[in-house]
């Protein structure tokens, strides 16, 4: 009896209740997961078109699916059709990312006829989710930052802050060097990891001193030297 509720719902000809079902299945499990998405990324922030795209995009792939079936034919010609649509976008969060391929994987499930395989897929994920939002598996422990600070092209800067990072910081590493407005001054990126429960406005006071009150940027989200922008 259990092993029936896992066999595929979907046969070779397709009807209204069969399609109705798979479609407001995949609905479903991608309300879900659009739940979970906003539960456990609340605080970091999210945009709202992500979540609405979350509750679709299963469903769009059930569709698909289920047009396609086992025809050769049609599937070369939808992959024609959507290698005609471009998508033009900034560089994703990795968890987002994985979002996208978790309802994915869920639409296909749907629309093969494993709807039971795909909403157990589904909770399955999502309460890993939810367990390592809640003990904060992911959330850096460090305090590591990067620092941009822009200088005349007359100051040194090999050593013109190393007195200050080091009253400040645990530990820091000159990344990058590059020179701006031809040539007149000159851009330096720190990584650095901050000591705990240092004035940062102090800090950054310090360092306008030291490069004549120019752009100094403290980002705070950096996790290592491979993290930093250009």
């Amino acid at each position: 009896m259990l092993e029936s509720l896992f066999t595929s719902s979907v046969t070779e000809t397709l009807t209204i209740e069969t399609t109705l079902s798979v479609i407001f299945a995949a609905l479903l499990i991608g309300l879900f997961i659009s739940m979970i998405y906003i539960k456990t990324r609340g605080k970091e922030g999210y945009s709202p078109g992500f979540t609405i795209t979350l509750i679709m995009l299963p469903a769009i792939i059930a569709i698909i699916i289920l047009l396609v079936g086992n025809n050769v034919a049609r599937a070369f010609s939808l992959a024609g059709a959507f290698s005609l649509i471009r998508f033009r976008s900034a560089p994703g969060d990795p968890i987002d990312i994985s979002y996208v391929f978790f309802a994915l994987a869920v639409g296909l499930a749907c629309g093969m006829g494993y709807i039971l395989y795909g909403a157990l897929f589904a909770i399955i994920l999502c309460s890993v989710m939810v367990i390592l939002n809640l003990t904060n598996y992911s959330k850096s422990k460090t305090n590591n930052m990067q620092l941009k600070i822009t200088i005349p092209e007359d100051l040194d800067y090999q050593d013109c802050f190393n007195d200050i990072l080091g009253d400040y910081t645990q530990s820091f590493k000159l990344l990058r060097v590059k020179t701006c407005d031809f040539g007149a001054l000159f851009e330096i990126i720190y990584l650095l990891h901050l000591k705990k429960d240092i004035n940062q406005k102090e800090f950054i006071d310090k360092l306008r001193c030291r490069n004549g009150n120019l752009s100094i940027v403290l980002n705070t989200e950096i996790l290592d030297e491979k993290t930093y922008l250009v």
